[in-house]
């Protein structure tokens, strides 16, 4: 084929978003042919914004009807890991929106269907495609870091007033979301994180739920990540504090890397510390340093585009994809990792992640009913 065909599955906010890039052309390969909306005033706006495409009033019928090669998932996220199995089975290929579910249990029968079919399955984990962010993996990735000791990043600018969290009825409640700024806001950082470093070993965390907003869910975290090879994590984030600040430092042995308003800085040292402490003889030397400021290289598109350009050449050319859609898996485990630590006061293994546990936790907090 030329072109993948594309269905919107949701036309909310995100999903009006998604439609809006492909119907306007901005990927060549691809072409909108068809949009899912439940609500008729939905159906309206996609009839308005989109003309020409044919409308659906269910998801299934959409995904069986011959009119997509590939669905975007724009729909809550809870919906998400039932609404991609079903799409496998029609031999579709597959492009969700982040967080992948509301668990890790619910999360894995997806990615197994997703290997089971063999179709394209991809994450819309946006932020892979900065070049900050970019820059900084390959930093970390080719060794010229050194071993790394300390990763802080603190993440506040997310804030949401309670019109935000009131403005649906799913948003911000255990029963419509499964959490709160780790599941929703920062579940982009959170990817980033182990993109980045890897995963952790172990995290422990502590939480406000509630606490600057009439929610169930956390709007306040603090989380700690240890790693088996030293290096220690704290990741800081909030929904309650504006002006907010998204600042990331890396304490490394050949310096120190801070990522902040769009700028990646470098202190370098002219030696490694580790060699530094072996040979240095004096009591309150330390290793000269050069302020650098890293060059980035900005890709030709960024952001939704960017990942929606990156899946339609994995569909049509086989080329690897930026953002897989089996590695959501991850951020989510930090997430609910994150909340169990918080909910039990206990240190939480990522690898063998204790998933009954978690939802058995997490459906107690469900039994209040939306509205």
């Amino acid at each position: 084929m030329d072109k993948v065909r594309y269905g919107v599955i949701g036309y909310g906010n995100i999903g009006e978003k998604h439609a809006g890039i492909i119907a306007s052309g901005a990927i060549p390969e691809a072409e909108l042919t068809a949009v899912c909306a439940r609500s008729p005033a939905r159906q309206r706006a996609a009839r308005e914004n989109c003309p020409g495409v044919e409308l659906f009033a269910d998801e299934k019928e959409l995904m069986s009807s011959g009119t997509v090669d590939a669905v975007i998932l724009a729909t809550p996220h809870g919906n998400h890991p039932g609404e991609a199995v079903f799409a496998f089975s029609q031999g579709l290929h597959v492009l969700t929106e982040k967080p992948a579910g509301m668990y890790t249990a619910q999360v894995r029968p997806m990615n197994e269907a997703a290997r089971a079919s063999g179709k394209v399955f991809g994450i819309m984990y946006n932020q892979r495609t900065d070049p900050l962010y970019a820059a900084l993996r390959r930093m970390v990735q080719s060794g010229e870091l050194g071993a790394l000791k300390r990763v802080t990043w603190i993440v506040t600018d997310w804030y949401r007033s309670l019109a935000y969290h009131r403005s649906s009825p799913w948003h911000s409640t255990w029963r419509g979301e499964g959490g709160g700024v780790l599941l929703n806001q920062s579940i982009h950082q959170l990817d980033l994180w182990q993109w980045m470093f890897g995963m952790p070993d172990t995290v422990e965390a502590r939480a406000g739920f509630g606490k600057y907003h009439d929610i169930e869910v956390e709007d306040d975290v603090a989380v700690f990540f240890r790693y088996e090879n030293g290096l220690t994590g704290e990741y800081i984030t909030s929904t309650g504090e504006t002006p907010g600040t998204n600042r990331l430092e890396i304490a490394c042995d050949m310096g120190k890397l801070v990522a902040e308003e769009g700028i990646l800085t470098f202190w370098k040292n002219s030696v490694s510390e580790r060699e530094f402490e072996r040979t240095n003889t004096e009591p309150f030397a330390r290793p000269s340093f050069q302020k650098l400021t890293v060059p980035l290289t900005k890709p030709v598109l960024t952001g939704h585009a960017g990942i929606l350009a990156d899946f339609t050449g994995a569909v049509l050319h086989g080329t690897p994809l930026l953002a897989p859609g089996a590695e959501g898996i991850r951020a989510l485990t930090l997430a609910n990792a994150a909340l169990l630590s918080a909910w039990t006061g206990e240190m939480i293994p990522t690898a063998d992640f204790p998933d009954k546990t978690y939802l058995e936790l997490l459906e107690k907090r469900m039994e209040k009913p939306l509205g």
